[in-house]
């Protein structure tokens, strides 16, 4: 990873023709460039949830409409009782494609499982950087960053005009739309397949036996994606055994 602090001085040679020489060039190192994402995305992090509270604390305490706190425990009890497994289990399964920047944008923009996550994991493919690296890192920071940006121009759009052409469109077109998450999640197991088929065979297995199965449903991406990658990781130490014998 380097950044350049670049001062160009522009100086005439001989012929009259300006010619660049560049003076500094700054390098740090991965830690640094951890310690500056740690800091940037606790920052922003931290910024984006008091930003969040502001709303429903200026509702309750100055406009007067605050519901009762029986009302927003329960609520909170009964949202959590779902999903707080998933509060723990996402940034510990995320974490090795997504690495430390990734996984501060990633948590900062949302729609992690079905934007952040594929979009790293296919980038990482085709850039040929492993999990896990710093070029895995950086690759997945890289597409996570654009796909938010892409994503943020398109959410433009579609909170504008996206309500009305939805209610345009026939109900036999709006019922496709539960099956996009499925085909992002097929595109990122082909990316895979593709250069391993077995890989792809034993993610599909997994995800099939976590939907089938008796898995919680808030175990099952966790499940999933655990069981996956630790299967991978064996068949491919078993090949390497073999291939030393």
């Amino acid at each position: 990873m380097s950044i350049s602090n670049e001062s160009k001085n522009l100086e005439p040679n001989k012929g009259g023709i300006e010619t660049r020489q560049v003076a500094n060039t700054k390098m740090i190192d991965f830690e640094t460039f951890h310690d500056k994402s740690h800091f940037w995305g606790r920052l922003t992090l931290w910024s984006v949830i008091i930003l969040t509270l502001m709303v429903p604390a200026y509702l309750s305490f100055v406009l007067g409409y605050h519901p009762g706190w029986n009302v927003i425990l329960a609520g909170f009890t009964a949202y959590a009782s779902i999903v707080a497994l998933v509060w723990a289990i996402e940034p510990i399964s995320y974490y090795p494609v997504l690495g430390v920047s990734g996984t501060y944008i990633a948590f900062l923009t949302g729609n992690i499982g079905n934007m952040c996550l594929p979009c790293a994991s296919v980038a990482q493919s085709v850039v040929g950087a492993e999990p896990g690296t710093k070029k895995g890192e950086l690759t997945a920071t890289l597409a996570i960053a654009t796909a938010s940006l892409v994503n943020i121009i398109i959410l433009i759009f579609v909170i504008l005009g996206g309500s009305y052409l939805i209610s345009l469109m026939p109900d036999s077109v709006v019922d496709t739309f539960r099956f996009v998450l499925p085909a992002i999640f097929g595109g990122v197991i082909a990316q895979f397949a593709i250069r391993k088929p077995i890989w792809g065979v034993v993610g599909i297995a997994f995800g099939l036996f976590v939907n089938i199965g008796p898995v919680p449903r808030a175990l099952q991406t966790f499940l999933c994606i655990l069981g996956t990658v630790v299967v991978c990781m064996l068949l491919e130490k078993i090949k390497g055994q073999k291939g030393e014998v």
